[in-house]
């Protein structure tokens, strides 16, 4: 009876131990697209939200469309250029360098906007 009440307990043991090494893996592949310490910025009305962003080096920033119309983010020194974003897509970008970086929609120019890296 020892014999099972040890292989029982080593059977729980290790299931319990499967479940708290694996649950952080778990609860991270069921969370959002953005990392927490990224930036998002909306594509909405024609308009990029916010218009002007300041972030540090390192910080993801990602755009993502909730236009009923495709848009791009292209910068204007052509650093970063997504492809045509239909609603709920998302692009993402991580700066490397200090700078200002202007962007705009190449199918609707008129949108621009600028991310500031410290």
């Amino acid at each position: 009876m020892k014999k099972n009440y040890r292989i029982s307990t080593f059977a729980t043991g290790t299931a319990l131990a499967i479940v708290l090494f694996t649950a952080p893996l778990v609860a991270n592949a069921a969370s959002p697209e953005v990392p927490a310490n990224s930036v998002e910025i909306t594509i909405d009305n024609f308009s990029f939200t916010p218009a002007t962003i300041t972030v540090k080096v390192g910080t993801p920033i990602t755009w993502q469309n909730r236009d009923d119309i495709p848009h791009t983010v292209v910068s204007n020194d052509n650093l970063f250029k997504s492809k045509a974003l239909d609603t709920d897509d998302k692009f993402s970008f991580t700066p490397t360098k200090p700078g200002t970086y202007n962007y705009f929609c190449s199918l609707h120019p008129k949108m621009t906007a600028k991310v500031v890296v410290e």
